[in-house]
């Protein structure tokens, strides 16, 4: 069974850093694409960026320019670089693998919380 496991949640102020990781039990070249995807309380959950096996990289607008994601093809770990976040970051974060449509996935983790105080 395919198990994708995040990590690097935490609280932090506005204006400051944190990096999601998500660790897979594949290897994720063998999937189409990795992605990330967070859920604020009382909102939908919502793409936050993706990279697919040949580098094509989507982000939502509201976190381009701060937001980056990368992967570890050696680790089979995806990363979330997030830059210069604000208290509209705050969500639960969760990874994704496999795309199967322009909004369904395969493989989901069980998220991270990140909590941005002004």
């Amino acid at each position: 069974q395919v198990q994708l496991v995040e990590s690097g949640g935490g609280s932090v102020q506005a204006g400051e850093s944190l990096t999601l990781s998500c660790a897979a039990s594949i290897n994720i070249f063998s999937v189409n694409a990795m992605g990330w995807y967070r859920q604020a309380p009382g909102n939908q959950r919502e793409l936050v960026a993706t990279l697919t096996t040949d580098g094509r990289l989507e982000y939502a607008n509201s976190v381009k320019g701060r937001f980056h994601i990368s992967r570890d093809a050696a680790a089979n770990t995806a990363y979330l670089q997030m830059n210069d976040l604000e208290p509209e970051d705050t969500a639960v974060y969760y990874c994704a693998a496999d795309r199967e449509s322009p909004v369904l996935w395969k493989y989901w983790g069980k998220g991270t919380l990140v909590t941005v105080s002004s």
